[in-house]
C-alpha cells in the first residue's frame, strides 16, 4: 500500500478488528439511515412487491426473453441502476452504504436480484473505475439508465477459481487498429441480453489477462442456449463464444496486463454486495416463516406457539441481525476511507477502489457469512413450512434453490476463507497490522495466572465484549503458532487456513452485533433494546461454540505433545463465558416477531 493511502486512513485499518477494540460510537448501524435513504429503501421494496413478486413464475419460466430486460428498464427509470454512477455520467453518485442498502432490499428479488447485481456491479463498475474519460462518457450514461445492459465475462471451462488461467486470446490486427478476440466464456450472467460486456483475454504470452469493453454490435459472438440451473432459473446464463470478434484498440480497459487486477478489485465489491443481498433475502424468508407459523395449526394451536419453532425463528433472526450489523459496519469503513482518500486529492474512482481494497478482508468475511446465513435461514424456513416447504407451490422451494448459488458466486466460500487469513498475514508482513506483537502478548498471557476476580457490575454488554476480546486472543494464539510452524508454506495448509478463517468470521460478526446493540442502547436507552440485547447474546454464544470447534480442529491439525496440550488449555481459557439462558432469550425474540406477524429486527 502506498504512503498516500496509509496517511489518508487514520481511524481504522482493514483487518484491525482482530487486534484492537472498536468503540460502538464509531460504527454505522442500520438504524442510522436517514429519511432519504429509508425512502429509497421503500422504493426498492415497492418495486419488488409490484413488479417482481407478482411475476416470479413467469420470470423463472424464461418463456418471455424480453421480460427480464423490461424489468431492468423499469428499474432504470426509477434510478436503481445508477446509484453508484456519478451524476456527471447520468447516475446519482450515492455513497457506498446507500448502494449497500439498495442491494440488500433487492437481494430478496430472486432471479431479478442476480440480473440487477450483475449489471450494476461487475457489469458497470469496471468501466466506472478503470475506464478512460471517453469510455465513461460513452458507456456509463446508457448503463445508468438501463438503455444498455451489462455483463462480465471472466470464467472459462478450465478457469473457475483460477481466473488468470483463462485461455481466451486477443490478437492485434496488422494495421494496429483492432484486437481479434477468440475464446469461450461460460456462466455469463445477463449474457443473453447484454449490450456491453467486459471481457478478459490474454495478449500473446502475457502473464496476466487484459480487459476489453465489447459491444454486442461488434459481431463475432455466438451463444449456447440458456443454461438449465438448479436455481435462479429466471436469470440469463449463457456460454459465449468469440470468433474473431473485432474490438477497437481504444476499447482496451485500463492497461495491457491489468485485467487480473481489475477482476480481483471488482470482486471485492461484488463480495460484500452479495453478502448484504443475502441479508435482504434472509429478512424476506423470516417474514414468510413467521406468517406461516402463525397460520399453520397443529394439535389445535398455531405452530408458532411451540418452542421448537420459536428456536428456529430466533436463531435465524440473531444470525441475520449480526450479519446485517457487520455489513454496514464495513460499508461505513469503506465510505470513511474513501472520504479520507479523496480529501487527500486522490481521483474519486481510484479512491473508491482503494477504499474497498483496503477492506478486502472484511469483504471476504461478509461474503461467506452472508451466504451461509442465508442457507441456514432458508433451510430452517423449509423446516418451519414442513411438507409445504417441499412443495413447488410454496415460496420456500424457490428460495431454497436460489440461495445455494451464493456460496459459489464471487469466489467460492472455500477460496474466500483462504483469502481471509492470507490477506491478514500479508498486512502483518507489510507492517500494516501488528499481528506478531499481538500474538506474542497472547503467548505471554498464556504463561501468566488468570485473573479470577469478576466485576460486580461490568455494565451493559461489557461481559459479552470481554468474551469477544478473549476469542480474538484464541485466534491470535492459533494463527501465530501456525505461522511459526509453517512460515511461507502455510498457504499449502488449506484446512488450517479455513479453520482460522472460521474463527475470524465469527469474531467479526459477533462483535458487530454487540456493537450495534451497544450503540442503539446509547441513543434509545437499554430498556428499549432488550430484544436486541437478546439477539446479540444468542449470536455470541453460537459464535463462541463455532470458534471453539474451529480452534480445536486447527490445533489438532498441526500441534502435538506439550504444545498441543498448552494450546488446548489456552483455547479452553479463551472460550469461557458465563452461563446464559438462551432458551428464554430465544422465546422473547421469537414472541415479539410472532406478535407482530413479521420480522421486526
Amino acid at each position: 500500500m502506498s504512503t498516500e493511502v496509509k496517511n489518508a486512513i487514520k481511524v481504522i485499518t482493514g483487518g484491525e478488528f482482530l487486534i484492537k477494540e472498536t468503540d460502538a460510537s464509531n460504527i454505522f448501524i442500520p438504524e442510522d439511515f436517514n429519511e432519504e435513504q429509508l425512502m429509497i429503501k421503500q422504493s426498492c421494496q415497492d418495486f419488488l412487491d409490484q413488479e417482481v413478486y407478482t411475476r416470479l413464475d413467469e420470470i423463472d419460466s424464461m418463456k418471455h426473453p424480453d421480460l427480464m430486460p423490461s424489468l431492468m428498464d423499469k428499474a432504470g427509470e426509477l434510478g436503481l441502476l445508477g446509484t453508484s454512477v456519478p451524476e456527471r455520467y447520468g447516475g446519482f453518485g450515492m455513497n457506498f452504504n446507500t448502494s449497500m442498502l439498495i442491494a440488500e432490499v433487492l437481494g430478496a428479488g430472486h432471479s431479478f436480484a442476480v440480473a440487477m447485481s450483475a449489471h450494476t456491479g461487475i457489469g458497470t463498475l469496471p468501466i466506472l473505475y478503470y475506464g478512460t474519460e471517453e469510455q465513461k462518457q460513452k458507456y456509463l450514461p446508457k448503463l445508468a439508465t438501463g438503455e444498455w445492459k451489462a455483463a462480465y465475462c471472466l470464467t472459462e471451462p478450465d478457469s473457475g477459481s483460477d481466473a488468470n488461467a483463462a485461455k481466451t486470446k486477443a490478437t492485434l490486427t496488422a494495421d494496429g487498429k483492432h484486437y481479434l478476440i477468440n475464446g469461450q466464456k461460460m456462466w455469463i450472467t445477463n449474457g443473453g441480453f447484454a449490450d456491453v460486456l467486459t471481457v478478459f483475454a490474454r495478449i500473446e504470452d502475457d502473464k496476466y489477462l487484459t480487459a476489453f469493453i465489447i459491444e454486442k454490435e461488434f459481431g463475432g459472438m455466438t451463444m449456447n442456449e440458456e443454461e438449465r440451473k438448479m436455481g435462479i432459473k429466471g436469470s440469463s446464463t449463457r456460454q459465449i463464444f468469440f470468433n474473431d470478434c473485432k474490438v477497437p484498440v481504444e476499447n482496451m480497459l485500463s492497461e495491457r496486463g491489468k485485467g487480473f487486477k481489475i477482476a480481483v478489485n471488482i470482486l471485492n465489491i461484488g463480495r460484500i454486495k452479495l453478502g448484504v443481498a443475502a441479508v435482504g433475502a434472509c429478512k424476506a424468508i423470516l417474514d414468510r416463516s413467521v406468517k406461516y407459523a402463525n397460520e399453520r395449526k397443529q394439535f389445535g394451536k398455531p405452530i408458532s406457539s411451540y418452542g421448537a419453532i420459536k428456536q428456529k425463528l430466533a436463531e435465524g433472526a440473531a444470525h441475520t441481525y449480526a450479519s446485517e450489523a457487520a455489513h454496514y459496519r464495513a460499508g461505513q469503513n469503506i465510505d470513511d476511507a474513501y472520504d479520507a482518500l479523496e480529501a487527500k486529492g486522490m481521483e474519486p474512482a481510484k479512491a473508491r477502489l482503494k477504499s474497498v481494497e483496503h477492506f478486502a478482508i472484511e469483504c471476504a468475511i461478509l461474503k461467506v457469512h452472508g451466504s451461509e446465513t442465508l442457507d441456514f435461514v432458508v433451510d430452517e424456513g423449509v423446516q418451519i413450512f414442513g411438507g409445504m416447504g417441499y412443495s413447488a407451490d410454496a415460496p420456500m422451494d424457490r428460495a431454497y434453490r436460489d440461495a445455494r448459488i451464493n456460496r459459489i458466486f464471487e469466489g467460492t466460500n472455500e477460496i474466500n476463507r483462504m483469502l481471509i487469513l492470507d490477506m491478514m498475514l500479508k498486512k502483518g508482513i507489510k507492517g500494516e497490522l501488528n499481528l506478531m506483537g499481538s500474538a506474542q502478548k497472547v503467548a505471554a498471557e498464556l504463561m501468566s495466572i488468570p485473573d479470577f476476580n469478576a466485576e460486580e457490575d461490568p455494565g451493559f454488554l461489557q461481559q459479552e465484549k470481554k468474551v469477544i476480546a478473549n476469542l480474538k486472543k484464541a485466534a491470535l494464539m492459533i494463527a501465530g503458532a501456525a505461522v511459526q510452524k509453517y512460515m511461507t508454506k502455510l498457504n499449502e495448509e488449506q484446512e488450517i487456513l479455513m479453520h482460522i478463517a472460521d474463527m475470524l468470521i465469527q469474531i467479526y460478526t459477533a462483535e458487530s452485533s454487540l456493537l450495534r446493540t451497544e450503540k442503539l442502547a446509547a441513543s434509545r436507552g437499554k430498556d428499549k433494546c432488550a430484544y436486541q440485547a437478546d439477539l446479540s447474546k444468542i449470536y455470541l454464544y453460537y459464535a463462541l461454540d463455532q470458534t471453539l470447534i474451529a480452534g480445536r480442529q486447527a490445533i489438532y491439525a498441526f500441534a502435538e505433545g506439550d504444545e498441543l496440550r498448552l494450546m488446548l488449555l489456552g483455547l479452553k481459557r479463551f472460550t469461557k463465558a458465563e452461563p446464559c439462558n438462551l432458551k428464554d432469550a430465544r422465546r422473547r425474540v421469537a414472541d415479539a416477531m410472532i406478535k407482530e406477524n413479521t420480522f421486526i429486527y
